[in-house]
């Protein structure tokens, strides 16, 4: 592809925070709170684990060593974003991440997840659907 002059887009989501679009690569440590969002996501995974979910590496990069695969699939940008809002945001409020790519299945059964672990409703708008994520169920149903 790349002899054909084909890229690849790098996978982003932001959030727009206070009027402040905030955004997020994969691995992304780069925002002044990183610290902070990775905390968070550190202990969304923890409760992740707890409740039974096992990534699918299937979603990870295939150039990578199969035990980076996991942790390459925890920083995804779009959780990158749902831990930023979830530091920044009122308790119960719902969170609105944009991504310019469709989400991974991976992410999507995580976010579901962490919809329930942190009772918010969390929209994710990504190149070609509007998921809305609510108690551990997506309106798409699955099917996207």
């Amino acid at each position: 592809m790349r002899d054909k002059g084909i890229v690849k887009q790098p996978g982003r989501s932001w959030v727009i925070i206070k009027g402040q679009k905030h955004l997020f690569f994969s691995g992304d440590k780069s925002h002044p709170l990183s610290e902070n969002i990775y905390w968070k996501l550190e202990s969304l995974n923890m409760k992740l684990k707890e409740l039974g979910y096992v990534p699918n590496k299937r979603f990870s990069l295939h150039d990578v060593k199969d035990e980076q695969k996991e942790e390459s699939l925890f920083y995804h940008s779009e959780r990158l974003a749902i831990a930023f809002a979830l530091i920044t945001t009122v308790e119960g409020s719902t969170l609105t991440v944009m991504k310019n790519l469709c989400i991974c299945g991976d992410c999507h059964s995580a976010i579901k997840l962490i919809a329930k672990i942190v009772d918010h409703e969390i929209i994710v708008r990504d190149s070609s659907h509007s998921h809305h994520f609510r108690s551990g169920i997506c309106s798409c149903g699955d099917y996207w």
